[in-house]
């Protein structure tokens, strides 16, 4: 048995010295030293010994088992040095070489265009507060001067989650909120930017979610001459100092009296087109005098406080600012068309 045990040691150690790949390593483990390998087999066989040869065949059995892994171990560390190195080299970096372009994107034309607007009521004293999209029918209906039965909800039908909640319609409840929350306490200057839904079919003109940037300021002795103002500075900042605006008379529950704001053609320059349908004009956004029954709601005084309160489409404005024909293209992530307005002015 001790013979045996030699021979299969230099047997092994040949096969390790002729071994050159990690795969020959491995069967050179399971064929000597795997469960059925030989030197198991002698093990197991220990059983037909004497007393006295048990301790000493099964000592040898060891060291031999000890000097096969150690061979595979060296011969293999040196197999996967060589690996490593050959990977290295065949890896290297030339770092004379000129680096590759990284394509860089931009901010999506709505991003753009509210963070314009942001810091156009920005520079003229205006907060920016933000809201929940889940509103609850109080803020987003019954705290504007629209009871449960009011028909004019039947413009903003929404998604409702429950009989109490809903996506907001509008961001006319960042407003209502803000003034509950100040409670006639002081004045209130802001405008409020974010998605809005609606039940709405989809077309050129429309979308199911949109976004709107609305305005709010309530203070003492605040008057129409003030919001007029206020709306003519935005129309010339965005649309260029030659734009000339109108009011007309409109309805909002929320506003009285109300008025819908037109700005003159830039195609035509007021003379008539199709653009603005020959009329010269084209709507661009809504707005009016804060209704005394919201203020009283919000717990300010209609007799000591006034305010005005507007609300715009960054989706409308971007169309007609860049001549975009259709709503949709803002949502469909064509890269065609938002590359366009990474850079946009």
């Amino acid at each position: 048995m001790k013979e045996k045990l030699h021979a299969l040691q230099a047997e092994a150690l040949k096969q390790v010295e002729k071994a050159d790949t990690l795969a020959d390593f491995q069967k050179i483990r399971v064929s000597y030293l795997g469960k059925k390998g030989p030197i198991t087999e002698v093990l197991r066989g220990m059983g037909k010994l004497s007393k006295e040869e048990r301790p000493i065949i099964g000592e040898l059995a060891n060291k031999v088992r000890e000097t096969i892994t150690e061979a595979i171990e060296t011969k293999k560390a040196v197999i996967e040095e060589a690996v490593l190195n050959e990977q290295l080299k065949s890896e290297t970096i030339d770092v004379t070489l000129p680096g590759r372009p990284v394509q860089v994107g931009g901010p999506h034309l709505l991003t753009h265009i509210i963070s314009e607007i942001e810091d156009l009521f920005i520079g003229m004293g205006f907060e920016v507060r933000e809201g929940p999209e889940v509103e609850t029918d109080y803020y987003n209906f019954e705290a504007l001067n629209l009871p449960k039965d009011h028909p004019a909800r039947d413009m903003q039908d929404s998604f409702y989650i429950t009989e109490d909640l809903l996506m907001r319609t509008h961001t006319s409840p960042v407003q209502a909120r803000t003034m509950g929350e100040y409670q006639g306490s002081k004045p209130v200057k802001m405008i409020c930017p974010g998605k809005v839904y609606r039940r709405d079919t989809d077309d050129a003109t429309h979308s199911h979610q949109f976004t709107q940037v609305e305005g709010l300021y309530v203070d003492k002795n605040v008057r129409m001459s003030d919001l007029k103002g206020v709306l003519n500075q935005f129309a010339k900042q965005f649309f260029g100092a030659e734009r000339e605006i109108r009011l007309r008379p409109s309805f909002f529950p929320f506003t009285e009296p109300s008025v819908e704001m037109d700005i003159s053609c830039k195609v035509c320059q007021g003379e008539g087109c199709s653009v603005c349908k020959q009329t010269g004009w084209i709507e661009i956004l809504g707005g009016g005098m804060v209704h005394p029954n919201v203020l009283k709601m919000a717990g300010y005084d209609p007799k000591v406080y006034s305010g005005f309160a507007f609300g715009m489409g960054p989706e409308r404005i971007a169309m007609l600012k860049y001549g975009i024909d259709d709503i949709r293209h803002f949502y469909t992530n064509d890269r065609r068309f938002l590359e366009q307005y990474h850079r946009a002015q």
